[in-house]
Order: structure tokens, then sequence, then C-alpha cells
């Protein structure tokens, strides 16, 4: 195994964050916060810069490079591990959480996109460190690692290999020839996004700093919001609508907004998933909406549907925005929502959970499984628009599917040791291993989860790794054939 050249490619990545932790520095200095709050976002930075030069000058004469599956699987989970554990001290240095448990747990959170939080009043902390925890949820949206490959093309590895480790979905699209192309084109278009409703929200009434940070949280589908009441504290129809839209398009395979730019609008009807997607959105957004006016709890259809599309556009995607309790909502909506968590947004995309692709793949199989039964003699071939699916990738999906719910209720194990109800056991699992954030019962939007004891956060903070490298990646390297052979 090439230690050499997974821990020189590691610094890589640490270098990264540590340039972005002391950009923060630099904004606390510009906000005048105290020196113990700009120390602890440059001590950090200082701490990557320190390893990464030690790397650079250990491994100058070191020639190899690591291609194999297994090598990329490693570096891919020590590059956000270690992006966590140096991300999570200022929020230690600074004395804000105390607990650095706490603050792995809450960086961890970010850089996987979850948007849990321990945190009881977001509002207290300077603006410095808001802003690092919303470039947190930015960095890990479209990809630490995809960031490396689109920023340093030629540093001598497969990028292919770790950018499959890395990417969420069954395969990596190649939208141009070459692959640091394909991750410099995808930040583009991530970066073009996130300005877009950035300008959206100031002209809505959001200061800047806000909007930068909701807008970080919105294409990352993470959901950390600088407010305690996350985006409720606006109260406004045009907010609530344009972040909406945009955790929609955040949630779609990036593959489809670069065929958009392109000008060819029809590869996106023709997507078999997003037409899902789409789908799934609309009814549960109408579902829900007529459950909310028949029950009274809006007092309009066009409210209703406010609130609904909102909610369901946050959980579908993973992002984890409120702007209403939906613990209080009628039986029919937490329905609605709890199954939607388990869904997840597109492959390519931002977003957590299974993704609709894998559920659309499955359902076909099914299908396609009950006519064998009738038909013994009949030979089908399962078809995802106009292309035939190759058995091992059929048998891809299905194994992840199934280590994706045995962590699942492996978790649920774990968790009831901590005496929870089997409500706030589930919801919470399932939003930390789906990436969504917020669940039902004592994990719903009011509330937080710094009540769990610390063994617990680490779990979960392990199903969020878990869940946003997807499962393969994380789950391989417990595995005694993984280190067999290194």
């Amino acid at each position: 195994m090439h230690i050499k050249s997974i821990l020189r490619m590691l610094s890589f990545v640490v270098l990264i964050v540590s340039c972005f932790m002391a950009g923060c520095g630099v904004f606390s200095l510009i906000e005048k916060h105290t020196a113990l709050v700009s120390l602890s976002l440059f001590i950090p930075a200082g701490i990557g810069l320190a390893f990464f030069l030690i790397m650079a000058f250990v491994s100058k004469n070191d020639k190899e490079t690591f291609i194999t599956n297994r090598e990329g699987f490693l570096f891919v989970t020590l590059s956000w591990v270690a992006a966590s554990l140096l991300g999570a001290l200022p929020f230690t240095l600074s004395g804000y959480i105390p607990s650095y448990v706490d603050a792995f747990f809450e960086t961890m959170s970010g850089f996987t996109t979850t948007g849990a939080s321990i945190l009881t009043d977001i509002e207290v902390l300077p603006r410095s460190l808001l802003l690092w925890r919303a470039t947190t949820h930015w960095l890990g949206g479209m990809g630490i690692v995809v960031l490396l490959v689109a920023v340093l093309p030629a540093l001598g590895f497969n990028a292919i290999r770790v950018m499959e480790a890395e990417a969420p979905g069954p395969s990596v699209d190649r939208i141009t020839p070459h692959i640091s192309s394909t991750a410099k084109t995808l930040w583009l278009i991530y970066l073009g996004l996130t300005v877009i409703e950035i300008l959206l929200l100031i002209i809505g009434g959001v200061p800047l700093f806000d909007a930068v940070c909701h807008a970080f949280a919105t294409m990352a589908t993470g959901g950390f919001s600088t407010k305690n009441t996350s985006l409720g504290y606006y109260d406004s129809a045009f907010i609530q609508w344009v972040v909406t839209i945009f955790m929609f398009l955040a949630a779609m395979n990036f593959t489809l907004h670069y065929r958009l730019l392109k000008g060819r609008l029809r590869d996106i009807w023709k997507d078999t998933e997003f037409k899902v997607y789409f789908m799934i959105f609309a009814v549960s957004s109408l579902i829900s909406a007529g459950d909310l006016f028949a029950s009274g709890v809006y007092q309009s259809f066009g409210e209703s549907l406010r609130f609904s599309s909102f909610q369901v556009s946050s959980i579908l995607s993973t992002t984890g925005f409120t702007t209403a309790d939906f613990g209080t909502w009628p039986a029919i909506s937490q329905t609605v929502l709890f199954l939607l968590m388990f869904i997840g947004g597109c492959a390519g995309s931002t977003g957590g959970g299974i993704k609709v692709i894998r559920i659309v793949v499955l359902f076909k199989m099914a299908i396609t499984e009950m006519r064998y039964v009738t038909n013994p003699r009949g030979v089908y071939t399962i078809f995802l628009g106009n292309r035939a699916l190759r058995k091992n990738v059929i048998y891809d999906i299905a194994a992840l599917v199934f280590l994706y719910f045995a962590f699942f209720f492996l978790s649920i194990i774990v968790i009831s040791f901590t005496g929870v109800d089997i409500l706030t056991n589930v919801t919470a699992v399932i939003a930390n291993l789906g990436n969504i954030g917020p669940g039902l019962g004592k994990v719903g939007p009011t509330f937080n989860y710094a009540f769990f004891p610390w063994w617990a956060k680490l779990w979960l903070s392990f199903a969020m790794l878990v869940g946003r490298l997807e499962v393969y990646t994380v789950l391989a390297l417990f595995t005694r054939k993984f280190w067999r052979s290194f």
C-alpha cells in the first residue's frame, strides 16, 4: 500500500480546508471579534499548513501513486475524517462548544451536509464561526476530493477512482473528456447556482451574511442556519419559494444542469430519474398541502402548499431547513415526510439518502421478477430510459440498499441503549444516515442532538459518514479482506 502517497494526498485536502478556515479567520479580524475567536480559526489553519509542509518534505522524492479501489476508499474516508477532526478545533478552542466530541459531531454534520446540531442557541456564535460552520457545508456538498481533483488535476493519481469513492451515485458521469475538467465544471455550476441564490435572497430582504450562509447550506443540501428558528425567522413567502426551488435544484443530478446550460432541455424530460424525482416532489407536496388545509393548520390551500412544498423539498433533498414545526403537523403529513427520509435526492447531486435512481431500479427489478414468475421462459431486461442495465450494476444497487438498511437497523439497536423513545431513535438514525438533520420526537425541528451521550454522538457521526460516502466506501474498511493483501 502506498502510505506516503495517501498521506501526501491527504495533506492537500487538509491544506484546502485550512485555506478556507484561514479565510474565516480573516473575516473574524474584519468583524473585530475577540483575539480568542480569531486565534481559534488561525491556529487549526496553521496546524493544517504545517502537516502539508511536513508531508511535502517527507514525500518530495516519492513518485509512487495509488490507483487501486481499496486505496481510493481509504484515502477518501481519511479525508473526511481528517477534515472533520481539524474543522472541529475552532469551536472548541473558542469555547463556544467546549466538548471536542460535540464539536466533532457538529463539524462532521457540516461536512457531510447532514445539518444535525448540538447547539441550543445558534445566534450566540460569532459570525466568523457561523461562516466556518456554513463553509463546512459548502465544501462537503460537492465534495472535498472533487474540489481537489478540480483545482489540482496533475497530482499524479487516478482521479476517477477517488471520485467514484466520494461521488453520490451509482457512477460518475463524465460530462467532459477529462475527469479533472468534469470536476471543475461541476464546481463551477455549483458556484454559479450559489451566487444566483445569494442574489435572490438579498432581493428578498435577507442580509448579505445570512444570504451567503443560507445559500451555502441550500446548495450543499445541508441545512445549517444562522437563526435558531431556521428560515422560519424571515416569515417571507418569496424567500421560502426561492429556497424551495434551489433545494429542489441542488438535489438534481448536476449533469442535467450542465445539459441545461448547453440548451439540451429535452434531455432533462427524457431522464427517468428526474421524472420520478419531480413526481415524488409534486405528489408529496399536494398530499401534504391537502392534509394541512383540511386539518385547519393553515387558512388557505395556497399557504398550505407553500409550507408543504418547502418541507417536502427540504426532506426529499435531505437539506433539513424548516419554516414550521412539522412535528406538530397531522399524521398524514408526518408520514409523508417520514417516508421521504428513506429516498433522498438524485444521483450526482449534493443530496443524501438512498437516491431516487436506486429506488427506480429496484422497482423495475421487482416488476421483472414478477413477470419471470408468471412466465419462467421469458427473457427480461431492465431498462433505464433507453439503456439496458447490466446485471452487475443491478446487483451492486441491491447490495448497497441491503447494507444501507442493515446499518440502519444496527444503528437503531445501538441508539436504543440511550433509552430514547422509538420515534426519536428511528428518525435520529435515518436523519443522520440519510444526511437530513432534523427528525421527529426529541430530534424534531425545534430540538437538537445535545442530549445524546458522547458515545451516541460518535456513532451518529459515523452514520453521517457512512451515508455521505454511500456505505461501501466506509464499511469496506472494516472487512478483513480489505487489509489482507496490503
